[in-house]
C-alpha cells in the first residue's frame, strides 16, 4: 500500500508525452492549410463568364439641346369695335377659319351711311359756288383788258375763286371722314386664322375698343417657346445667322415629330434661372400644333467631330470612378473613362480607342482579369444606333 502514490508521477508524465505528441501533429497541418490558400486564389481558376459585346465607334456626334416647350401663335388679335354700335349681322360661326380681310360683322351703318350723303350733298352745292366764282373772275379778265375796271377788282375776283376752291378740299375731307366712320360699321379679320367663341349676336351694343367680339388667332405657321441655358446662348445666336438651327418638337403621347427652324432670341438672361427665351417656327398645315400644347424641344446647338462613342449601358460607376471593361486575349480588362457626352443610347467617351471590344451583356459579374465567352459580338453599327446586339 506504501507504493501506490509512486505511481502518480509515472502516469502524469505519460499523459502529458501524448499531448505533447497530439498538439505537434495539429500545429503542422495549420501551417499548409494557410499556404494553399494563395495557390489557389493566385491560380484564378473559374468558369469564363458568357459576355456580350459592342465595337467602339469613332464618329461625329451631335449635341442635343432638349428642353419643354409651348406652344404659341405668331398673331393672336381680340377683335373689337371701334366705334358704340349696335350688331346688324354676324358673318362668322364659332371656330371658323378665315382669311385676312374677311367680314366678321356688321354694325348698324344709317348714321353714318347719312353723313356721307350730307358730305357729299355739300361738295356739290360749293362745287356750283366755285363755277359761279370762276365765271365772274373770266368776266373781270375781259372787263379789265377793255378797261371798264380796275385791277383791284379784278384781285377780288380771283380771291373769291381761291376761297371757293379751298371749300371744296375742305368738303372733300369732311367726305373721306364720314366714309371711315362708316367703315367701321363693316368689322374684318385683321389677319388670317382661326376664330374663337364668337361673344355677341345680331341686335346686341357695343362699346367702342371695349366689348370683345371674337378671337383671331394665326395657326399656320406657328411657333414653339422654350428657354435654352445661358452656356448656349453663342449657339443660338450663330444659328440665327444662317436662318435659324433646326428644331424637333415632339407632341406628346401621340410622340408624332415636326421639325421647325429656330427664329428668335430674346435680348436678355432670365438672372433667377439663367435661361433665355427662344421661339422656333414650324410649318403647321395639318393643324396638329395648337396654341398651348406641351411639347418635348430638341435642338442641335453643335457636334463633337471624331469622337469614340459607346452603348451608355456599357459604362459602370464604381469606387474606382467610371470605367468599362474591354475584352483582350479572353480576358475582361478595366479600363477607366471620361464621359464627353450622353445622349439617348449613345455616349462619347475617351479612354478607349476605336474599335475595340466593350463590354455590354453580362459586365456586372466581372471582375478584373475575368476570363470571359463572348456569346455575340453587336454588329459595327450598334454603337452608333444605340441597339443592344440580338440575344441568341
Amino acid at each position: 500500500m506504501k507504493t501506490v502514490p509512486f505511481l502518480f508521477p509515472l502516469i502524469f508524465g505519460l499523459v502529458a508525452t501524448a499531448l505533447i505528441g497530439c498538439g505537434g501533429k495539429g500545429d503542422a497541418a495549420a501551417p499548409a492549410t494557410a499556404a494553399s490558400a494563395p495557390a489557389v486564389a493566385a491560380s484564378g481558376a473559374g468558369p469564363a463568364i458568357t459576355i456580350s459585346t459592342v465595337r467602339a465607334l469613332k464618329r461625329d456626334m451631335r449635341v442635343l439641346l432638349e428642353a419643354a416647350g409651348t406652344v404659341t401663335p405668331l398673331t393672336s388679335v381680340d377683335v373689337r369695335s371701334q366705334v358704340t354700335n349696335i350688331i346688324s349681322k354676324v358673318h362668322i360661326k364659332d371656330g371658323q377659319f378665315v382669311k385676312a380681310g374677311e367680314l366678321l360683322f356688321t354694325l348698324d351703318a344709317r348714321t353714318d351711311e347719312a353723313n356721307v350723303a350730307k358730305a357729299q350733298a355739300q361738295l356739290v352745292k360749293d362745287q356750283a359756288t366755285l363755277a359761279d366764282a370762276q365765271r365772274q373772275w373770266t368776266r373781270a379778265q375781259q372787263l379789265l383788258a377793255q378797261k371798264f375796271i380796275s385791277q383791284g377788282a379784278l384781285d377780288t375776283n380771283q380771291a373769291q375763286v381761291e376761297s371757293q376752291l379751298a371749300v371744296i378740299a375742305a368738303d372733300q375731307a369732311a367726305i373721306d371722314g364720314a366714309r371711315v366712320a362708316l367703315s367701321y360699321a363693316r368689322i374684318t379679320a385683321p389677319n388670317a386664322g382661326r376664330a374663337g367663341s364668337v361673344a355677341v349676336s345680331p341686335g346686341n351694343a357695343v362699346q367702342a375698343n371695349v366689348t370683345p367680339l371674337v378671337t383671331i388667332t394665326q395657326l399656320d405657321p406657328i411657333a414653339v417657346a422654350f428657354s435654352i441655358p445661358q452656356r448656349n446662348l453663342g449657339d443660338a445666336l450663330a444659328a440665327l445667322k444662317d436662318g435659324g438651327a433646326e428644331v424637333t418638337a415632339t407632341l406628346g403621347e401621340q410622340a408624332e415629330h415636326f421639325t421647325g427652324r429656330l427664329k428668335f432670341v430674346d435680348n436678355v438672361v432670365d438672372a433667377s434661372s439663367g435661361s433665355v427665351k427662344v421661339k422656333a417656327v414650324f410649318d403647321n398645315r395639318a393643324g396638329k400644333l395648337w396654341p398651348g400644347a406641351f411639347v418635348q424641344v430638341s435642338q442641335t446647338v453643335s457636334t463633337l467631330k471624331d469622337v469614340v462613342v459607346v452603348p451608355l449601358a456599357s459604362i459602370i460607376q464604381s469606387q474606382r470612378g467610371t470605367i468599362v471593361y474591354v475584352v483582350q486575349a479572353g480576358k475582361a480588362i478595366i479600363k477607366p473613362v471620361k464621359v464627353l457626352y450622353a445622349q439617348a443610347d449613345d455616349a462619347a467617351v475617351s479612354g478607349v480607342e476605336a474599335g475595340e471590344l466593350v463590354v455590354l451583356d453580362g459586365r456586372q459579374n466581372l471582375r478584373p482579369g475575368s476570363a470571359v465567352n463572348e456569346r455575340a459580338k453587336a454588329e459595327a453599327g450598334a454603337a452608333a444606333t444605340g441597339k443592344r446586339p440580338a440575344k441568341p
